[in-house]
């Protein structure tokens, strides 16, 4: 079994930072990529960031230049740095796996249950 725990949202301020973490565990054979989506009120879910392999990164252009999205492999957790938050920002953060288990080698998708990010004006 396969969990993804997230950690550090809350409520900051306009222009403030936030670094939110996803550490997985369980029995895990190989990871093909990690990264952070997030869901507004009223609104579909959106990727984020995320890295697809190795060290490479892809972001949504309305975060570019100020979240960072960053990988520790030997704690098997993803990292997302928020910088210069705005109140558009404002929403539930999900952290996304796609990895293979032992048994079946087969990829499959897993979700954290989400961190509410709330940023004030």
């Amino acid at each position: 079994q396969v969990q993804l725990v997230e950690s550090g949202g809350g409520l900051v301020q306009a222009g403030g930072s936030l670094r939110l973490s996803c550490a997985a565990s369980g029995s895990i054979f190989s990871f093909n990529a990690m990264g952070w989506y997030r869901q507004a009120p009223g609104k579909q879910r959106e990727l984020v960031a995320t890295m697809p392999s190795g060290t490479s990164t892809n972001y949504a252009d309305s975060v570019k230049g100020r979240f960072t999205i960053s990988r520790d492999s030997t704690k098997n957790t993803v990292y997302l740095q928020m910088n210069s938050l705005k109140s558009d920002d404002t929403a539930v953060y999900y952290c996304n796996a796609v990895l293979k288990v032992p048994l079946t080698k087969v990829e499959n998708t897993y979700w954290g249950q989400g961190t509410q990010v709330t940023v004030s004006s």
